[in-house]
């Protein structure tokens, strides 16, 4: 029989009441937890023939009802359940005291998920997908550690009864069993010594229990074998180093449980004293953990490193960084903390792949590390990000030394994928305690500096001043502001006209972007639309301002006259995400929008960073019926290739050109230049920031006849551009 009975009063029963029964004595009971209807199958399958009694449950609630029922040996536990987790099935048959042996399967890759069924004492954890050798070998190995522990139990309790059953029993036991006389010498112990530590138990009889334990754990075995017993305490536990004939390891460590065989002295009475009490022997079992510590080792090596670089992680690196700023304190001493993130990386890992992503940062971190002065701590802290801790600075100087270093070794080309790549760092540099007292202010503005170091351009590193703390902290606040303003309504669409100087009629409208500040008034795009790029906002509030402009454009409509065209500008980062077309395809549809009305703006720049994705959303907008217009033209890196390979209708001259125009008999080759590219491929043209009569008399002469800017309307809210087109209409 593999299990031993469960104690009812945790159903809420008595002792003498119900007890859950068994349903096959002589079949060991498995019970298959898993969600997935194909993965069970074929488990239930490879099993069905293994000599097991099988039962399955296909979520967590079901295996705990089924366990409170039933006396199961085994669990072969999937982690990911859909109503519990793996973890928690094993916390239900942890509190009641369930014995059943846990494999547990996952397919996370995650070290947490191991270490999490470990500690809640699962036999072994196999990561899917397994081999079927795997799981049989596993489930072997379950059950005759099981029925062994049983049979050690048993052994324990007829140790007295019988000799002969006794020893052959023991000799079968996984771990070494053994007695001691008065003065310690062995008097019997299994063969188990032999498979374990290569000592045969015939020699060892009579040895005394020294000769087997490591020289520097001698001290603690006398105390334990010899010293500390008392009446109150007839057993021990204590973890000793025995000596190995093996090759392969000259120490193995082991548990070892004690208990002392005692008797009392001839006339002794119920209330004597301890001085009467003797052990007179010693009963131990010794269960080799060398392997288990092994692994336990190695699970806490890498719980405090970063399995990809073997640098210490964001844990470690957090108690190294304490340390040095206790002992600087206490020496009155200045540290620096290099806060470091590799630029260009991300495009890196985008165009060729994970997998080089990752050598490369396994490159970077051996350029960073042979840089360290001898006491300095590297850590990663994930992704790209990296710390370094210098203590002992004598001076700025050091830290400047340092990064400088870092910095010329991460600009020599890596050679990756058989090409030549070539990177850069920002790093950012806090000093104690001049930037920070405690490891959070100092790891907070080493960052704040690196990201003040790639505002400027990259490349190079800073140190934190209290003026960034001012930027950063109003980034923080405009960034939190953003998500108020959606749930708040604070954001609102206005609309610059385009006009036609030949019939002095609107055309179309370039929609912008307002927030009504609670505190700071009407903040225009350009100081906050940046901030929502970089948290992610920017997805959110330009799905709020696809309806809103659908919204207000039906206003339009509804007055009559020529259809307005309107304009809106398009973020990088929605084009990116692939969805925009259905997004601007459902809205228009369910706002019986003529698609015509829609001219989409969208910067050279993301023609030029990421084309096929470019290309491929901006014709499906064409196949739509959207127009699409290059905005700020000849402000980035212009190509004339991609106005051949783009589907673009309109071309907007950027008001930083417009603004030159000061007289109407000078040339603006600028100017001349992209209204002679739009003739020359038939495309439309908008001049921007028209906001003087000359700029307008030069564009018009030149050639472009559709404008917008102050000469003729500053951005109107909705309800003054709806009077204006009104008019227009009447």
């Amino acid at each position: 029989m593999f299990n031993n009975g469960l104690d009812p009063s945790v159903f809420g029963l008595s002792a003498s009441g119900w007890v859950p029964p068994r349903a096959t004595e002589l079949l060991p009971q498995v019970l298959l937890v898993e969600d997935n209807p194909r993965l069970l199958s074929s488990l239930e399958a490879l099993l069905k023939s293994r000599g097991l009694t099988l039962s399955s449950a296909v979520d967590g609630r079901d295996a705990m009802r089924q366990l409170g029922e039933r006396v199961f040996d085994l669990v072969i536990l999937d982690l990911g359940l859909p109503d519990v987790s793996g973890h928690a099935v094993m916390d239900f048959m942890n509190a009641r005291q369930m014995d059943a042996n846990v494999i547990v399967t996952s397919g996370e890759t995650g070290i947490d998920a191991a270490i999490g069924a470990l500690q809640r004492g699962a036999f072994d954890y196999l990561r899917k997908p397994y081999s079927p050798a795997a799981l049989f070998n596993t489930i072997d190995n379950a059950l005759k550690q099981r029925r062994l522990l049983t049979e050690n139990k048993a052994i324990a309790v007829q140790l007295e009864r019988s000799e002969a059953k006794y020893r052959s029993l023991v000799d079968s036991s996984p771990d070494i069993i053994f007695m001691l006389n008065h003065e310690g010498h062995i008097t019997i112990i299994n063969n188990r010594v032999n498979q374990l530590l290569g000592f045969s138990s015939e020699e060892l009889i009579g040895q005394h229990y020294s000769a087997l334990v490591f020289g520097e754990d001698q001290k603690r075995a006398h105390y334990a074998f010899k010293e500390g017993w008392t009446r109150f305490s007839l057993t021990r536990n204590i973890e000793l180093r025995l000596k190995s004939r093996h090759a392969d390891c000259e120490v193995r460590t082991f548990s070892i449980e004690l208990v002392g065989i005692s008797y009392n002295r001839p006339g002794e009475t119920s209330g004597a004293t301890a001085e009467l009490f003797e052990v007179h022997g010693t009963y131990g079992v010794a269960r080799d953990i060398t392997e288990r510590m092994k692994a336990d080792q190695l699970i806490s090596y890498q719980a405090y490193h970063d399995i990809l670089t073997d640098l210490p992680n964001r844990v470690l690196f957090r108690d190294r960084l304490n340390l040095a700023v206790l002992q600087a304190k206490r020496n009155g001493a200045e540290l620096a903390l290099m806060f470091i993130d590799l630029d260009r990386f991300k495009l890196v890992n985008d165009t060729l792949g994970h997998a080089v992503g990752d050598v490369l940062l396994q490159q970077a971190a051996l350029r960073l590390k042979a840089c360290l002065r001898r006491g300095d701590t590297l850590a990663r802290l994930g992704g790209d990000e990296f710390t370094v801790v210098l203590p002992e600075l004598a001076g700025r100087q050091d830290a400047v030394l340092v990064a400088e270093k870092f910095l010329e070794g991460l600009r020599q080309p890596f050679e990756l994928a058989g090409q030549t790549i070539h990177i850069s760092a920002s790093i950012g540099i806090a000093i104690y305690p001049a930037d920070g007292e405690t490891i959070d202010e100092l790891i907070s503005n080493s960052d704040i500096a690196m990201y003040h170091t790639k505002a400027e351009g990259k490349d190079g590193h800073s140190f934190f001043e209290r003026a960034m703390l001012d930027a950063s902290s109003q980034k923080i606040e405009i960034e939190h502001g953003l998500h108020m303003a959606l749930e708040r309504g604070e954001l609102e669409m206005y609309y610059q006209p385009q006009i036609d100087v030949s019939t002095q009629k609107v055309v179309g409208a370039e929609a912008l972007m307002r927030w009504n500040h609670p505190v700071r008034g009407v903040l225009s795009a350009g100081e906050f639309l940046p901030y929502a790029e970089e948290s992610g906002q920017i997805i959110a509030i330009s799905d709020w301002m696809l309806e809103a402009i659908c919204l207000d454009l039906l206003a339009w409509n509804r007055l009559g006259g020529e259809p307005v065209r309107l304009s809106l500008n398009l973020s990088p980062q929605y084009l990116d995400r692939g969805d925009f077309y259905s997004k601007l395809s459902k809205t228009l549809t369910h706002h019986h929008i003529d698609p015509m009305q829609i001219e989409v703006e969208v910067t050279e720049n993301i023609c030029i960073r990421n084309p096929k994705t470019a290309i491929e959303q901006l014709e499906k907008l064409c196949q739509l019926g959207v127009r699409v217009a290059i905005d700020d033209f000849g402000t980035g890196y212009s190509s004339l290739s991609y106005l051949h390979r783009f589907p673009v209708h309109t071309l907007k001259i950027d008001r930083s050109f417009v603004v030159e125009i000061r007289d109407d008999q000078t040339q603006f080759p600028v100017v001349l230049a992209i209204i002679s590219i739009a003739k020359g491929l038939g495309l439309s043209l908008v001049a921007e920031g028209v906001e003087t009569l000359t700029q307008l008399r030069y564009l018009e002469n030149s050639g472009c006849n559709v404008m917008q800017g102050y000469y003729y309307h500053k951005p109107l809210q909705q309800t003054r551009i709806l009077e204006l087109i009104r008019e227009q209409a009447g």
